[in-house]
């Protein structure tokens, strides 16, 4: 990747003298292993060649730009021998207000005034209307994946007075050990209600009105939100998926929201992407749907690099890296 002024003076401020550092835009995989073949010892990166292990005989570790490792793990670091570090902590930000913006708009009808809008009608409907809007006060959100992006959802949430429960993979284990910016998150855990671990998805769906998942796509994750976990939860809930879209089965929830067994879903990711125009979610007045976006923003790249450098610092000074993949869980 290319860097600017600020972003090369940050990574620059904790490298050691002489550190060579090298940026560029590739735009092949072959360039990207041309580049970094010659001596390479650190790589920061989206894109990840299946021969880059083999190639790069200096590597010593990989920080991904991405908060995901599982194209990663599947392809060019499959059973990588170095570390590999992701961007886990930079998406938070826009993800969580992604997510509430999400219930905001689903809780006050946005997503059909503004379909009104493009048909030039008026929908308000007196009473009728009245008695399908919301407010987020009082509700209880559930979060199913408590990283980043779940405990910055949290802290979020709570400001708009929600009640909160949380599930994760090891309940007992509440503190975050990832990055994240000071100020931001639940770094010790102390904003859910209560913790459930992944047997009690179940217990924790059935209390929730609007229920975030956040979950990373591993062979663990499949469908881990399938019909049994749909039947489940309030028939006026409302889920939002931001984590990977074979998360949830796509198909139970779409028969469950065309039988009104529950509210709506607010879907940024899918099976399938781009989703299919042949897809029943485009024509599912209930579903608020987006391409993918929720992890955008103009200043991804200037976070990444303070994530990097944080990173970095540890690496030349001997110390645990933060956001280390385990391979064995996928993330």
């Amino acid at each position: 990747m290319e860097l600017s002024g600020a972003q090369r003076a940050r990574i620059e401020g904790v490298a050691p003298a002489g550190t060579q550092l090298v940026a560029r835009a590739v735009r092949s995989s072959e360039e990207m292993i041309e580049l970094a073949a010659g001596g390479c010892e650190v790589i920061l990166t989206f894109r990840v060649p299946d021969d880059l292990i083999a190639r790069v005989p200096n590597l010593k570790w990989v920080q991904l730009l991405s908060a995901g490792a599982d194209h990663a793990l599947r392809g060019g670091l499959k059973g990588c021998p170095v570390p590999v570090t992701t961007a886990s902590g930079v998406h938070a930000t826009p993800i969580a207000e992604y997510s509430l913006a999400s219930m905001l708009a689903w809780a006050h009808r946005l997503h059909q005034t503004t379909r009104g809008q493009v048909r030039r009608e008026w929908v308000r409907r007196g009473l009728n209307f009245m008695s399908l809007m919301d407010v987020l006060r009082g509700k209880t959100l559930g979060i199913v994946g408590y990283g980043s992006i779940g405990r910055e959802t949290a802290r979020l949430a709570r400001a708009f007075g929600m009640r909160i429960l949380a599930l994760k993979r090891d309940p007992e284990n509440i503190r975050d050990e990832g990055w994240c910016p000071a100020g931001l998150g639940d770094p010790e855990g102390k904003i859910p209600e209560k913790f459930f671990g992944p047997a009690q998805r179940l217990a924790m769906l059935a209390e929730s009105d609007y229920v975030v998942v956040t979950l990373p796509g591993t062979t663990h994750t499949e469908k881990f939100i399938g019909a049994e976990e749909i039947a489940a939860m309030k028939p006026h809930a409302y889920i939002v998926n931001i984590g990977r879209g074979r998360v949830i089965d796509e198909a139970a929830l779409i028969a469950a929201l065309k039988a009104k067994k529950i509210g709506g879903a607010g879907l940024d990711v899918f099976e399938v992407e781009p989703l299919p125009s042949t897809s029943e979610l485009w024509d599912i007045e209930e579903a608020i749907l987006t391409p993918h976006v929720s992890g955008d923003f103009r200043e991804y790249f200037d976070v990444a690099c303070e994530l990097f450098a944080d990173n970095l610092a540890r690496f030349c000074a001997g110390r645990p890296l933060l956001n280390v993949v385990d391979p064995d869980a996928g993330y």
